[in-house]
């Protein structure tokens, strides 16, 4: 392409006016999208008289600004917008029959520009002013606008000089241009959204399972904007999005974000749209660390899997008790359609290490559940239910994976709000999702202690997360004593029990947390939370004493897991004003002995008939070695 003088493609700024006299009825108009709407041409557009502009065809692949905002039943006659995003503005405007949605997945829709199914004739794009070689970017929108220029018979751009110069696949040259217009109207920017207490937990949940050197997916809103503060101490953090936005920006700068464990353009962020405020805009401004690519690249979930520890983050409006789940819509949700969340949900599944995600908080802002018995009536609706992974509230995670839909309804009932919990678990009894026998404790729902949650590294790098029991952790428990060899059983037990049947596990697992307590501790195996470890407590009712009791999967003995939930145990029971811990050990069972005299507290020892009657009073700690402890024998 030859250069030009810097004054010569100035020959090709027009009107507006004009630009609309070369419109055609029937024409088919591609706009830019989201930010980069060319809102000077749009408004000229809406408020024109000119009698060629009618029946027209407005194409956009994510509405955001002010094609939606003039989307209704008096314009029908002027034209009528398709998008391929359901969220913001337009999904109210796409339920209310006044503008078209295409389902599609997102990578699919170059090609279909391409062929021709989506017919482009005109093409309005907004782009930065040229430099003295012609060339100008097309800043914050990659989407498919190089593509719909390519097919279109007038291509027009419109020059805002508060468009970012941003790098990758962005540029464009003059001469691409039938027509120039200046822009008289600004960008569209989005402050910082407000995060609540509840949206803050949501976060931190999912924070909670964001390793290090993960790869990580953004959208526009509160929950995202929460989840940037909590992930600021991560390391080695990638982003791979659809959407760039100012939190994502704080983790750039904060070093969080790294991008050097990408195995897809290593080193970048790599994105085909950014959105939020005007330090956003400027601070994207020839910034080679952020990488714009058409959505073609980035919405490949084959491209995206290439990513290690690709964690797609996807924010939900309502999920059934079978794992249904129902994408938000309407303004204030730049969120993810099913196409478009299809793509990075498989691009994480087939990621190594990777893992999916859907968010909400517990209950909606009219204070009504956001899980239920079914989602049938919602709209906007994601189905790939078989291949569900993490579901995260305020009030915990539930995992899918390979858990029938008795177990993922337990689950979800476990992390919905407090007070919807005994209506859910009724409907589920009386769909027969539920065992017709199942018990459940409504104070228990209200009383348990999610604070306690934590994670922690032992040698040889084994992650555990701990947390308290839940109803819905009875299978894994089942599966846990089942793993026990026979001595184990009975060092726990105290008699060689053979069976744990669903009416007595189910017992153990609903803890009434007023009399005592039970942690478990859980690790990641391909995906799947397996529960390796447990701790318990339960209260004296003579004295202000509680009886404990640990077990640990004899695969992970050694470790000083056993050790770990002895002392949280002893944190909270103090808490709850409990004086002190008794045990009853076999005079064999050694290793669970020195568990106990490692504690930070001095024990006292009986021991009668081959059985230790450990007394661990907590009036002072213990600063003598273990092997000092003097046991009295009766």
């Amino acid at each position: 392409m030859m250069e030009q003088d810097a004054t010569e493609w100035r020959e090709k700024v027009v009107s507006p006016a004009l630009v609309l006299t070369k419109i055609e009825p029937g024409m088919s108009i591609f706009l830019g999208t989201g930010v980069s709407e060319p809102r000077t041409l749009v408004k000229h557009l809406m408020s024109s008289n000119l009698r060629n502009l009618t029946d027209l065809e407005l194409i956009q692949i994510v509405s955001l600004g002010d094609a939606i905002a003039f989307s209704n039943s008096s314009t029908a006659q002027k034209f009528r917008l398709k998008t391929f995003f359901a969220g913001w503005a337009a999904g109210k405007a796409i339920f209310s029959g006044y503008v078209d949605m295409i389902p599609c997945r997102f990578s699919r829709i170059p090609r279909l520009v391409e062929s021709g199914a989506i017919r482009v004739d005109v093409a309005f794009v907004q782009i930065s002013p040229p430099d003295r070689r012609g060339f100008a970017s097309l800043g914050v929108s990659v989407d498919v606008a190089k593509h719909a220029m390519s097919r279109a018979s007038i291509v027009v751009g419109e020059i805002n000089d508060q468009v970012p110069r941003t790098l990758g696949n962005t540029f464009v040259h003059v001469n691409d241009f039938d027509y120039l217009v200046n822009a008289t109207e600004p960008l569209i920017y989005f402050p910082r959204w407000p995060v609540d207490e509840i949206i803050d937990k949501v976060a931190a949940n999912i924070a909670s399972v964001v390793e290090d050197g993960s790869c990580i997916s953004f959208y526009s809103g509160s929950l995202f904007e929460a989840l940037g503060r909590h992930l600021c101490r991560k390391r080695d953090l990638g982003v791979h999005t659809f959407f760039f936005t100012d939190p994502l920006m704080d983790l750039v700068r904060c070093g969080a974000v790294t991008n050097k464990k990408k195995g897809h353009f290593h080193d970048k962020s790599l994105t085909a749209y950014a959105q939020g405020t005007p330090e956003l805009m400027k601070w994207l401004h020839r910034n080679p660390l952020i990488e714009f690519q058409g959505i073609d690249v980035v919405s490949d979930h084959m491209r995206i899997s290439m990513n290690d520890k690709m964690i797609a983050i996807l924010p939900a409006r309502k999920i059934d008790l079978a794992g249904g789940i129902a994408l938000p819509v309407g303004q204030g949700s730049v969120t993810p359609g099913p196409g478009h969340a299809q793509e990075f949900f498989a691009g994480a599944e087939h990621s190594k290490g990777g893992r999916t995600i859907f968010a909400l908080p517990s209950r909606n802002l009219q204070g009504q559940g956001n899980i239920l018995l079914s989602v049938d009536e919602y709209p906007n609706q994601f189905t790939n239910q078989e291949s569900l992974d993490l579901i995260i509230t305020e009030y915990g995670i539930a995992s899918m994976t390979g858990r029938t839909i008795r177990e993922r309804a337990q689950a979800l009932i476990d992390i919905a709000h407090p007070d919807d919990r005994a209506d859910l678990f009724r409907q589920a009894k009386a769909a027969n999702i539920l065992y017709s026998d199942q018990i459940y404790s409504v104070e228990s729902g209200h009383l348990y202690p999610d604070k306690i949650a934590c994670t922690h590294t032992f040698s040889e790098g084994l992650t555990v997360r701990f947390r308290a029991i839940k109803p819905s952790d009875e299978e894994e428990m089942r599966r846990l004593f089942y793993r026990f060899s026979d001595k184990s059983v009975y060092y726990r037990y105290f008699s060689p029990i053979k069976v744990m049947p669903h009416v007595k596990m189910q017992e153990y697992v609903n803890v009434d947390y007023r009399r005592g307590m039970s942690i478990v501790g859980l690790v990641d195996e391909s995906g799947i939370e397996r529960i390796i470890a447990e701790g318990r407590y339960v209260r004296l009712q003579d004295r202000p004493f509680a009886d404990t009791a640990f077990i640990v999967d004899e695969k992970f003995q050694g470790r000083g897991i056993a050790s770990f939930l002895l002392d949280m145990l002893i944190s909270f029971a103090q808490e709850q004003g409990i004086k002190g811990f008794i045990a009853d050990v076999l005079a064999d069972n050694k290793s669970m002995i020195r568990i106990y005299e490692k504690s930070r507290y001095p024990i006292q020892a009986v021991v009668e008939f081959g059985v230790y009657h450990l007394t661990i009073p907590f009036s002072e700690r213990s600063e003598m070695p273990s092997d000092l402890i003097t046991h009295r024998k009766t």
